[in-house]
């Protein structure tokens, strides 16, 4: 796939796209002129921005705790209101308005992030709601199996045929879903829908990706939203239903700052995928759900049955498959590609 998303649902270009937004290199910038110590302290770096980006989307489930008794409608209507301030702010700092309105006058790539909008409302609405009431490793198991969906998407939207481990990944990965539907007594519908309008919005992201940078990208789908956002936001202080206000002046920079705490790691995470393999990037993705994870059960004390320990080790097998196909793939490229040069 050529779109690594960001957990928090947060618009993330795959490294490609980033290092096109980026500009062309120069040639002193390649690896041959760098040396080979440059190279690793430019991988070093794209190692601490990436594990920067992905902890702090695995830390996001603490923010949403802290913000209670905010429930996940008022979070998110703050997060898309305080995201596009700030992105109009980073806008304006990097004197990028002439890159964001060639973005709003291109139809089809306005089309495109304006369904990724809706994508990403319902994959934070689902993830907030999941964490705010007392299921974060449900909504964990969301974001672990999303890259078996994304297999899937492969396979279905863009016709794409799977090798003998992917195959096998994707198989563990309904056994997985089978067992957790047994252990909670229905399907595991946050994790689902998590994982599907995630892969979903991945699949939209890498069809408009190479033609705009992550800044525009967050701030015009953050645009389409504003409307909805804010009007929901009257409507919470007008019904008396809000917390903005009326929670103290700690809670309300803890809403404001939602803005920030969304496009930081996105940010961390350009500067990431500008310096390392689509591979790389791929193994850190798992750092997210696995510290959600961990904090489900270690700071909320969420239950996990025996019958629920089975079904996340299944979803953990498929993904070991699926991380070792993708290392075997990526290796014998790189044999082919030097083999290439070699002729």
């Amino acid at each position: 796939m050529g779109f690594v998303p960001s957990p928090d649902g947060s618009s993330s270009p795959s490294a490609p796209a980033s290092a096109a937004a980026a500009g062309p290199p120069s040639p002193a910038a390649g690896p041959k002129a760098m040396g080979p110590k440059a190279v690793d302290k430019e991988t070093t770096a794209g190692v601490l921005f990436g594990i920067a980006a992905y902890g702090l989307w695995g830390l996001l489930p603490l923010y949403f705790f802290v913000l209670m008794p905010a429930g996940a409608v008022e979070i998110v209507a703050n997060r898309v209101v305080w995201s596009l301030l700030f992105c109009a702010l980073l806008i304006t700092v990097t004197r990028a308005w002439s890159a964001l309105a060639q973005a709003l006058r291109n139809r089809a790539v306005f089309g495109s992030l304006a369904l990724a909008a809706l994508l990403i409302a319902v994959n934070w609405l689902t993830y907030t709601y999941g964490v705010t009431t007392g299921q974060a490793v449900e909504a964990s198991l969301g974001y672990f199996i999303n890259p078996l969906v994304s297999v899937l998407l492969g396979v279905f939207v863009l016709k794409e045929k799977l090798r003998p481990l992917q195959w096998a990944a994707v198989g563990i990965g309904f056994v997985a879903v089978g067992v957790l539907t047994y252990s909670y007594g229905k399907l595991p519908w946050i994790a689902l829908t998590l994982a599907f309008s995630f892969g979903l919005y991945g699949f939209v992201k890498k069809r408009v990706g190479p033609r705009v940078d992550a800044v525009t990208s967050l701030s015009v789908e953050t645009m389409v939203l504003a409307p909805f956002a804010a009007a929901t936001m009257i409507f919470l202080a007008a019904t008396g239903t809000d917390t903005l206000t009326t929670q103290g002046p700690g809670h309300f920079w803890l809403l404001v700052a939602s803005g920030v705490i969304t496009a930081v790691p996105l940010l961390f995470f350009g500067a990431s995928a500008r310096r390392l393999p689509m591979t790389t990037i791929g193994l850190l993705q798992y750092c997210a759900p696995v510290l959600q994870f961990i904090i489900a059960l270690v700071v909320f004390r969420e239950a996990m049955t025996v019958d629920r320990w089975i079904g996340f080790g299944v979803v953990w097998l498929a993904l070991a498959v699926l991380t070792a196909d993708m290392l075997g793939t990526a290796r014998r490229n790189s044999v082919a590609k030097r083999a290439k040069r070699g002729t």
